[in-house]
């Protein structure tokens, strides 16, 4: 299963809303025997979103941010991100309308499609649903 970023940020983040939700769903998730995949997109965008002020938490320092990702490389299976998953993200906004913001989503399905990847754990299920004929949303 791929885990999207809001959910590695709510779990992280004592004050994030659904902090609760987040660790439990990804509880639950560590329990099934399916690897838990993430990207390397996924990594820098917990960086982003950790370092920078957020309405509900302040952000964490740099060197936490760094030590986070670095033990996240170590309990996730990281996707590699390289030609195969471009051409499926350009095959993807030829086929659905995508623009701005949502190409990291696209970028998102594309990683998982070129890693035979189905099944996607996240917390904005609306910005995948384009994708529903492709991925499976665990939107739990």
């Amino acid at each position: 299963m791929f885990v999207d970023t809001n959910v590695l940020v709510k779990a992280r983040i004592l004050e994030a809303p659904d902090h609760d939700i987040a660790r439990a769903s990804l509880q639950r998730a560590f329990e099934l025997p399916e690897p838990l995949r993430i990207s390397r997109q996924v990594l820098r965008e917990y960086l982003a979103v950790v370092t920078r002020p957020q309405t509900w938490a302040v952000p964490l320092g740099r060197q936490e941010a760094v030590n986070d990702v670095e033990r996240l490389t170590t309990i996730f299976e990281v996707l590699e991100d390289g030609p195969v998953v471009t051409d499926l993200l350009l095959s993807l906004c030829r086929e659905i309308p995508v623009g701005g913001r949502q190409i990291h989503d696209a970028n998102i399905a594309a990683t998982m499609l070129a890693h035979g990847e189905r099944r996607l754990l996240t917390f904005n299920p609306a910005d995948f649903r384009r994708y529903g004929d492709r991925i499976e949303l665990v939107d739990d």
